[in-house]
């Protein structure tokens, strides 16, 4: 079940000198360059959960994520029946040069209690709850919506997970960087983590502390594991919680915020960094690093700087230049756009967006 597929992946990083980026751009970039130095091959492993009418969305984060990335990358693609031969098919027939593996695997919950985990918000969207005990074997995972879009390498939020301290396990965006406009400061009826909770579209994690860890709870003064904790809070707040399995992890880290990574907005940019107008002030300083189109974003046009950027990223063609072939006319669909507020904004679409294509020449012309 476990494919090679092939994709160019390059041993050296090129780091933009201070004075492109700023100071904090460059001891970022030397974090991750040193980090690289001494985790070398370490396989980076990418989780989704894909359902409905979803497969061409997932294909799209999919392309973006090999695009840009330098080592090996595992993903595991969680997914309705119907849809593995589909998945099966494309990702076979894709031209890599490199190696990049992936594995199907079934949606799966405990059997006394699948059917109240699958109507949990989004059908298959609780999957994701399950996964360190799905994937015992993995150590670390990077869990990302099918929305999501990457605009860098994989391997810079990976990073991330060197940063931790000992007591963290987990790493999320918060869900609003604006209270006036948050929904779990204004509307929320169960507990939720820091001042507008946290989103739970791009989620890294360190599964084997995440299956050690004894977590503190509001349901009995004895701690319990992840998988002992699931089925109680699901029964404790289903009454009250709104978003579903996101929620969930906003109760738990609410209760062992200790455990916690946050990291800034530009790595998980929704429409509500930009609707109400600009206000990640991270993706106006150094571009968006990782996009998240949820709303249905990139199939309406309602944002349509949204939708340019995945439309963009959908119709490139490995082997094609790119910056003559996805930026330029990304930037050209963009500009057509500034009536929107996000239209105003448009450049913080494309400054990271820039840098990875040259980082991306700098290393095929370096190795």
């Amino acid at each position: 079940r476990c494919k090679n597929l092939s994709v160019s992946f390059w041993n050296s990083y090129w780091m933009l000198p201070s004075d492109v980026c700023g100071m904090n751009c460059f001891w970022e970039a030397a974090f991750r360059y040193d980090y690289m130095k001494t985790h070398p091959s370490e396989k980076m492993h990418l989780a989704v959960v894909a359902c409905g009418e979803r497969l061409e969305e997932t294909v799209t984060m999919l392309r973006s994520a090999i695009i840009f990335s330098i080592r090996p990358l595992q993903f595991h693609i969680f997914a309705e029946d119907q849809l593995h031969e589909s998945f099966k098919n494309i990702l076979d027939d894709f031209p890599y040069e490199g190696k990049v593996n992936y594995t199907l695997y079934p949606i799966t919950f405990p059997n006394e209690s699948a059917a109240e985990w699958k109507k949990l918000f989004k059908p298959c969207a609780s999957q994701r709850l399950f996964l360190p005990l799905i994937l015992k074997n993995v150590d670390s995972l990077l869990y990302v919506d099918t929305d999501i879009l990457f605009l860098r390498p994989v391997d810079d939020i990976w990073s991330f997970l060197g940063k931790f301290n000992s007591t963290q396990i987990a790493a999320m965006a918060p869900e609003h960087e604006e209270p006036r406009i948050g929904w779990y400061n204004r509307f929320a009826r169960h507990p939720y983590y820091g001042v507008t909770g946290i989103n739970s579209g791009v989620m890294l994690m360190n599964m084997t502390r995440i299956r050690r860890k004894y977590f503190k709870n509001d349901m009995t003064p004895v701690r319990l594991q992840w998988g002992e904790i699931l089925m109680p809070l699901l029964k404790k707040y289903k009454l009250n919680i709104t978003w579903g399995d996101q929620d969930l992890l906003n109760i738990m880290f609410f209760h062992n915020p200790e455990s916690l990574y946050v990291f800034p907005c530009q790595w998980n940019y929704r429409p509500d960094h930009c609707i109400y107008g600009s206000n990640c002030k991270e993706a106006e300083e150094e571009g968006i690093f990782i996009l998240h189109g949820n709303r249905g974003v990139y199939h309406d046009d309602k944002q349509p700087t949204f939708r340019a950027v995945y439309d963009a990223i959908k119709n490139y063609s490995f082997g094609d230049d790119l910056f003559h072939s996805l930026l330029q006319p990304l930037e050209l669909e963009l500009q057509k756009t500034m009536h929107t507020y996000c239209g105003r904004v448009y450049k913080v679409f494309v400054k990271q967006l820039t840098k990875s294509i040259r980082d991306l020449y700098a290393r095929r012309s370096k190795g």
